[in-house]
């Protein structure tokens, strides 16, 4: 069964109740024409009607314990529509980041692939210069600890096996998968299948076009640390400083009391602690996806 994020229904639950929006998700599905290519990529096996089927259901009864929920609770206070609106925007917030669950999933997985795609390749070519077929050696590489780049190649032996013909096999793994190396790689494989070329050669050219796409990645990656570098300065450094400075200055022209500079000093300091958090994260996209974790 498929998860939905931030659904706390169990998935054969959700799967069950989400006919009724069926007709809903016919629509979305034309004003989304490319999801089911990102479910594909995402490895996530359900069409896109279904999806979004089970993300309207989801996202429905979120809403409706939401609304009750903030009602009962503000109502008292006059309150009357105001837990339905808070319900309503947080509702389609969360619907907006199912949408994009898969092209996050499919992201995930390039960066998978993309770290173990240059080992992979090479083990590969190791086998063919020892004289074993390319069908066996991509059988050895799907049982080896190549993460998503063996689970590929792995798929790839199964519809061999029941009587795909090799290059349609690959073909069909090129097509469904995210990473642009791994299709760029794959592509050029069949090319030299169908051309008659030596695998051996191919793979060569492969992999020395992934190496020197590595170092570009590592020259990008050094140019871009200098100005995180400033901008992590500013923020969890100078920032905090100089606010700090600045609230000393004011608070004793103001006169706030003692538990009021507490409240303030915390905030600054929940600051702080959320945008290293943050700064730990644009460093980690930021990373060469050919370099791997």
């Amino acid at each position: 069964m498929v998860k939905i994020p931030f659904s706390f229904l169990p998935p054969k639950f959700l799967d069950k109740i989400s006919g009724s929006f069926r007709g809903v998700a016919s629509s979305l599905e034309k004003i989304f024409p490319f999801m089911q290519v990102e479910l594909d990529q995402a490895n996530m096996k359900v069409e896109t009607k279904k999806y979004f089927a089970l993300c309207l259901t989801a996202t429905t009864i979120l809403f409706s314990f939401m609304a009750v929920f903030l009602t009962l609770i503000l109502f008292s206070r006059g309150n009357y529509f105001l837990g339905v609106i808070i319900s309503f925007v947080f509702s389609g917030l969360i619907f907006f980041v199912q949408l994009n669950y898969p092209k996050s999933i499919a992201n995930k997985r390039i960066k998978q692939l993309d770290a173990d795609l240059l080992e992979a390749l090479r083990a590969v070519t190791i086998q063919l210069n020892s004289g074993v077929p390319l069908f066996e050696a991509m059988t050895i590489i799907s049982k080896q600890n190549f993460g998503e780049v063996s689970s590929e190649f792995g798929k790839a032996v199964k519809r061999i096996n029941a009587g795909v013909p090799q290059a349609e096999a690959l073909e069909q793994i090129a097509l469904q998968n995210p990473s642009q190396y791994f299709r760029r790689a794959l592509w050029q494989i069949i090319n030299g299948m169908k051309e008659g070329a030596t695998i051996n050669e191919v793979l060569k050219t492969v992999i020395e076009n992934l190496s020197k796409e590595q170092i570009i990645q590592i020259e990008q990656y050094g140019s871009r640390l200098s100005p995180l570098a400033m901008f992590y300065m500013m923020g969890a450094v100078i920032l905090p400083a100089l606010g700090m400075t600045f609230i000393l200055v004011i608070t004793s022209f103001i006169g706030l009391d003692e538990m009021t500079i507490k409240i303030i000093f915390i905030g600054l300091l929940v600051f702080v602690v959320f945008f290293q958090f943050m700064f730990s994260g644009i460093v980690k996209t930021k990373r060469p996806s050919l370099l791997g974790e």
